[in-house]
């Protein structure tokens, strides 16, 4: 089984449509404080919600163009990372990621986010790896500071979530940048 040791007894593994129970059961610690920033965080709210998330995955790495990874702490799920989008023509790909309460300040989502940014730079030769979040998600910025990410822009008002729209920052890190650092 593929399985990255990310220390301190985490582990980086892909996460798949037959764990939908078990994601389920670590979105619903996760939810109030992933939900505002992941999209589907709200959809996976029932089993087959849950299944369904991890499908649309599935069916993204099929073809290329996305995938998921759960990240697991003594053997539980406690948050993961994706490829939100992965472009191999264009070279770009979006990475995210999330976490439940219980695993934060270990620095596990920035152990697997370079596991993954290196593999698309090194391995399939992507150029630039993008970070996308809300302009008040300081964790997630500060994750993409750590990984040596620029900020490149702001998008105003451009992510509606309960009735408000809120501004995104896009930052990013071009493959030669990576290799130097």
């Amino acid at each position: 089984m593929f399985r990255i040791d990310l220390g301190d007894g985490a582990t980086l593994r892909p996460l798949e449509p037959w764990q939908a129970e078990e994601f389920l059961t670590h979105m619903n610690r996760a939810r109030a404080t992933v939900d505002p920033w992941i999209p589907w965080a709200a959809r996976s709210e029932t089993l087959e919600g849950a299944r369904q998330s991890l499908q649309r995955y599935a069916e993204m790495q099929a073809r290329d163009t996305g995938r998921i990874y759960g990240i697991w702490l003594a053997e539980t799920l406690v948050g993961g990372c994706m490829f939100v989008s992965f472009d191999v023509d264009s070279g770009v790909a979006e990475i995210g990621c999330w976490l439940e309460p219980s695993a934060t300040g270990r620095g596990l989502v920035t152990a697997a986010c370079r596991q993954l940014i290196d593999w698309a730079f090194r391995v399939r030769g992507l150029h630039r790896v993008e970070w996308h979040c809300r302009t008040d998600n300081t964790a997630s910025s500060n994750v993409a500071r750590r990984l040596g990410m620029k900020l490149e822009a702001t998008l105003r008002e451009n992510y509606p979530w309960k009735g408000a729209r809120h501004d995104t920052e896009i930052w990013a890190v071009l493959a030669p940048d990576w290799r130097q650092g």
